[in-house]
């Protein structure tokens, strides 16, 4: 597999990657501090000045997002969620990377030094969400090691797939991907979400595919101020294309958040709302949400795959991801479980069905617990056995006797 090169500590991976991200870049005057977001918990001290993932259309141009003054005074639900610690005893994602395509990434971001490349603009991130979201996939936590990325030690290659207001463009989405793929990323996370189709879009992603990357992407962009109640359920893009998997936003007990977009097709649930990350500015930190959030972890997830089991193909490691993820209305992402499990091959599960209606996750916040979860795995290895059992005496008796359990002689549904 080709391997970008670096010059001058930055990645050279063509002239068309540089001509088609550099966009025009302003130096707005700092903002006042951001608003301050309680966690998603409902636990005291983790409030924090809140990052957005856009500035809003109708106000003009926006001061850039100030740096935060505070740092989180504890793990988040998040990582705690997604069991981080015992995950990096298994793999960092090291040798693999990770393009993200949104805002951009701040290069010497704290946590982030050394590890990113961000060619043209994509290393001015005026709104921060780039680099608050290449934190959850690639950060070291810097002195806060407990708030570290799923894959600490995945390289970053941040990709413009929005203006410096954080608007996304599909022709710049486009690009992105375009320049991905020459870079030959591994994991390719798409942060947008965009409500059209667009045949350049479509021809990208496969092209991404075909250069051997894992494309992950946000089911639904942030919701609007204004509501969804009056909005139809639809399905956004590229998540929407054949092959990407599609992440959506969980709260702590499972379900999506409040006023989520109402969409089709999603793949993974992973934690998005009331997450601590970094910024573009300083050392402090904020809370962040969305399926652009959960897109991160996600993508983090399949970089730990990607190191820990370089031999499989990009489309064995979507099956791990969503084949060992939580059972629930939306698959629940499980890092550890994606990274460990043994698969026998293509014959294995693969994974969540797209879903034919609006959904929600089921509320699985009693099966969080460590009793509970040590109760589960005694149930399922009781069944197991069972089951065990039943086959190798009962099956064997009625077969006999000439009869055959349903689908027997069937084929396999594939996607």
């Amino acid at each position: 597999m080709r391997r970008p090169t670096r010059a001058a500590g930055r990645l050279v991976s063509g002239a068309g990657l540089a001509a088609a991200l550099l966009l025009p870049t302003a130096a707005p005057a700092p903002a006042a501090q951001p608003a301050r977001v309680p966690s998603a918990d409902g636990k005291k001290g983790q409030e924090l000045p809140g990052m957005p993932s856009a500035f809003d259309a109708e106000a003009g141009q926006a001061a850039c997002t100030p740096a935060s003054r505070e740092k989180a005074k504890k793990q988040d639900w998040s990582r705690q969620r997604l069991d981080l610690d015992r995950l990096h005893r298994h793999g960092t994602g090291a040798g693999v990377t990770v393009a993200l395509i949104g805002t951009g990434v701040a290069p010497g971001a704290a946590g982030l030094d050394g590890r990113v490349t961000a060619p043209g603009a994509a290393g001015d991130d005026c709104v921060g969400y780039g680099t608050f979201l290449a934190g959850l996939i690639a950060g070291s936590g810097g002195d806060s090691p407990s708030l570290a990325g799923v894959a600490p030690d995945a390289e970053i290659l941040a990709l413009r797939g929005t203006d410096q207001q954080g608007r996304a463009d599909a022709g710049l989405v486009a690009a992105a991907l375009r320049g991905a793929s020459e870079a030959r990323a591994e994991v390719i996370a798409v942060a947008v979400a965009l409500p059209r189709r667009d045949a350049e879009l479509t021809r990208a992603v496969a092209e991404a595919r075909r250069a051997g990357a894992v494309v992950v992407a946000a089911a639904t962009p942030d919701p609007p101020r204004g509501g969804t109640d009056e909005i139809p359920s639809r399905t956004y893009w590229p998540a929407g294309e054949p092959g990407v998997l599609s992440v959506a936003d969980m709260l702590p007990g499972g379900a999506r958040p409040d006023g989520s977009l109402p969409t089709t097709g999603i793949d993974l649930a992973a934690p998005g709302a009331g997450v601590v990350s970094g910024g573009p500015r300083g050392e402090g930190h904020y809370l962040g949400g969305g399926a652009s959030v959960a897109t991160a972890y996600a993508a983090g997830a399949a970089a730990v795959a990607r190191g820990a089991h370089p031999g499989e193909t990009p489309d064995a490691v979507a099956r791990r991801l969503t084949a060992t993820a939580y059972p629930a209305d939306i698959p629940q992402l499980d890092p550890y479980a994606a990274v460990t499990a043994v698969l026998d091959g293509p014959g294995d599960p693969a994974g969540a069905e797209r879903a034919d209606a609006p959904v929600t996750v089921r509320d699985t916040s009693a099966a969080d617990h460590v009793t509970g979860r040590a109760t589960l795995f005694v149930l399922t290895g009781s069944a197991g056995v069972l089951a065990a059992l039943w086959a190798a005496f009962v099956l064997p008796r009625a077969r006999a006797r000439g009869w055959r359990p349903a689908g027997a002689g069937g084929g396999t549904q594939t996607d």
